[in-house]
């Protein structure tokens, strides 16, 4: 589907077709309605003008006509002879001037049944008017009856306000009972929708969806995604064990091919060693313990040892390291509260890798210089690392911190990077209740890692 219909949400979409069948068949329902209420009317004003005329024919038969001619109601009645000329008539209707022209007066013969003004007789609006024929054949006369359809009018005109008044409203009763009804159909949909966010959200795959007591569509769709969310944790089970197995395996052998190396090197042994064999085994070395790190992470890992930590010291740390490093990396002045009041219930060790791979990752990109900056915000301290680098665009943030991401290949292999560390920072900080997110640095990057209370 496409065009506005598409965009509308499901709820929105069964109320605009629902609303609009229901509209539908209330049109066809109202006009069929009034059709059949006119003609109702309008037969009933005829069988009474008929009724009456039929009567007055028989006294005509039967040569007991009455002057005036007795009738009920507003009925209009005039006996007229061949030449349309009043014989008789009604209390209420004119002795001299016959009702209908001569014209009319052979159609009503024929029987045919005519509404002509009422201003005949003197009244507004018009009148319904049948004609009889009576007497011998010698003297035959022409029964001439007429209602006035004023009644006929005002019962179709309460009809048709009828339709006009109580169209809306019951449409509009209808949209609300099935607003509630397809609300309560959908509800367990979006009980769906929570549940997988939550599982989303705490990457807990042993979690899942709940499951109606119904046996209808939505209990199937809970139980095979249920299904599939077994076979997922099966397979990331075996994923994650299989990673650890491996890295665990390598990690022997590269220790001691990097301790042999080392050791050649400074005692020059080894002959003439390719000179990036060394760093090529530690940055394997550093890929095997990311790997692992990877591996032994997630919900169902051990909660980290924590403790109530100075930022500004883990700042501290971090930054020493980087003495030697490409571009200067220093501690920032803070541009919202104090550095010292900033506190964090976190695992030391986890800090202090998440930050010195956001540190890492900016000196790889930065253009002259690194900061680091610590924000005491009261009840969410954060630590925010800028570089002076060509930035990442919007649409790429939240991407890298996907595991082996690269924004550029050949220049993060050339650099070292393996595309693990922001994966593994964000793993860190989400296990010590915190979160990590790049913002423009204007010039440049920032990195955000905001904790919760300490």
């Amino acid at each position: 589907m496409t065009g506005w219909f598409g965009r509308l949400s499901i709820r929105a979409r069964l109320m605009v077709i629902g609303l609009t069948g229901v509209a539908g068949a209330l049109l066809v329902g109202g006009a069929l309605l009034y059709a059949a209420a006119d003609a109702t009317l309008h037969s009933s004003a005829e069988r009474e003008a008929r009724s009456s005329a039929t009567d007055v024919a028989h006294l005509v038969d039967a040569g007991r006509l009455p002057d005036p001619v007795p009738v009920s109601g507003a009925l209009v009645v005039q006996v007229l002879d061949g030449r349309n000329r009043v014989l008789s008539g009604s209390a209420t209707a004119d002795r001299l001037t016959s009702l209908v022209t001569d014209p009319e007066r052979r159609r009503l013969a024929d029987g045919e049944v005519l509404q002509v003004p009422a201003s005949r007789t003197g009244a507004s609006g018009s009148l319904l008017v049948v004609g009889v024929p009576a007497g011998a054949a010698a003297g035959r006369v022409l029964v001439v009856a007429a209602v006035p359809t004023a009644d006929l009018e005002t019962s179709r005109r309460v009809v048709r306000t009828l339709l006009l008044v109580f169209f809306p409203l019951f449409l509009a009763l209808i949209g609300l009972i099935a607003f509630r009804v397809i609300g309560m159909a959908l509800r367990p949909v979006d009980r769906l929708r929570q549940g997988a966010e939550r599982i989303g959200d705490s990457a807990d795959l042993s979690e899942r969806l709940p499951v109606l007591a119904s046996r209808d569509e939505i209990s199937a769709l809970a139980t095979t995604l249920n299904q599939m969310l077994g076979r997922l944790s099966a397979a990331n089970d075996t994923q994650r064990a299989f990673v650890a197995d491996a890295a665990h395996e390598l990690r022997s052998p590269l220790a001691s091919l990097q301790t042999q190396l080392e050791v050649a090197q400074r005692v020059g042994e080894g002959g003439d060693l390719p000179g990036d064999l060394l760093p090529e085994v530690q940055r394997l070395t550093q890929l095997v313990e990311d790997l692992l790190m990877l591996a032994r992470s997630g919900p169902d890992a051990p909660h980290p040892t924590t403790q109530q930590l100075r930022l500004v010291d883990v700042v501290d740390d971090v930054v020493r390291r980087y003495a030697g490093a490409r571009v200067p990396v220093r501690r920032g002045p803070s541009r919202r509260g104090r550095p010292e009041d900033a506190v964090a219930l976190a695992a030391r060790e986890d800090v202090q890798r998440a930050l010195a791979n956001l540190v890492d990752n900016a000196v790889r990109h930065a253009a002259h210089e690194v900061t680091v900056t610590v924000e005491g915000t009261p009840g969410a301290p954060a630590l925010v690392v800028r570089d002076d680098g060509s930035g990442v665009p919007e649409s790429q943030r939240e991407r890298v911190f996907d595991r082996f991401a690269r924004l550029d290949e050949a220049r993060a292999r050339d650099s070292g990077g393996s595309g693990l560390g922001l994966a593994i920072t964000r793993e860190l900080l989400r296990r010590n209740g915190a979160r990590v997110w790049l913002e423009d640095g204007a010039p440049g990057l920032k990195a955000v890692v905001e904790f919760g209370t300490g």
